[in-house]
């Protein structure tokens, strides 16, 4: 079953911007800055800050892929929880490549 893009405004660092992601995306996203005790703007902005390619949708669905396949990844200090919220690992970008 497909999931439908929703396209939301969001404000991050003072600019008002359009993100397009799946359901599921938004829901991850979401969840993901709950735990952190953070706003889902202060999330996007520090995804935005560290992205060096692509588009903001791209850069958030790895960013939420990599949360999860961290999480799944076993116990002791997860690699999401020793770099900046924002950062994708090397093992998720070589992962993708992979596939």
């Amino acid at each position: 079953m497909k999931s439908p893009v929703v396209k939301r405004s969001i404000v991050i660092t003072g600019h008002k911007t359009s993100v397009s992601l799946e359901d599921a995306f938004w829901s991850g996203l979401k969840d993901i800055a709950g735990s952190r005790n953070m706003t889902l703007s202060e999330l996007v902005a520090s995804i935005d800050g560290e992205r060096r390619q692509g588009n903001l949708s791209s850069a958030i669905r790895l960013f939420v892929l990599d949360h999860y396949r961290n999480l799944a990844g076993g116990a002791g200090v997860r690699e999401s929880e020793t770099r900046t919220p924002g950062s994708t690992s090397r093992t998720t970008m070589s992962a993708l490549h992979a596939e």
